[in-house]
């Protein structure tokens, strides 16, 4: 039986991590190559917003968010990314995730991140440590 925590529990530490991602990997199962955003450290994290802002044209894909657990990455979310070339007139690509409720991290867990086409991505996880 799960015991309910009596005392609210606060970010001891913000975190921004960043995942730069660029070789193709079109995979849904959690294979091929991810770049890792963010680990939860021994008391856990929480992510309160993810951003995938692109540093190069782009072309119709996707940047696929994982969840690993320190064996095995399970598919989270995917983010439409939209044919852009950016000039000194024309934004880079840029999409936001906000998880309707806090993205909990365990112990060990992971938020990654891939591309499905081999362009350049920054993949933000922005949120804190417990």
């Amino acid at each position: 039986m799960a015991v309910a925590n009596s005392v609210p529990r606060f970010i001891a530490d913000p975190v921004v991590g960043i995942a730069a991602i660029s070789t193709a990997n079109p995979n849904r199962d959690g294979t091929g190559t991810m770049g890792t955003a963010a680990t939860a450290p021994a008391t856990g994290m929480v992510i309160d917003l993810i951003r995938v802002k692109a540093s190069a044209t782009t072309t119709a894909g996707m940047v696929r968010l994982f969840i690993h657990d320190g064996s095995t990455a399970r598919l989270y979310d995917e983010v439409a990314v939209t044919a852009i070339t950016p000039s000194a007139t024309v934004k880079s690509f840029e999409a936001e995730v906000a998880p309707t409720t806090p993205l909990i991290l365990p112990s060990g867990y992971s938020l990654r991140a891939s591309t499905e086409q081999a362009e350049a991505f920054n993949v933000y996880a922005i949120g804190g440590n417990y």
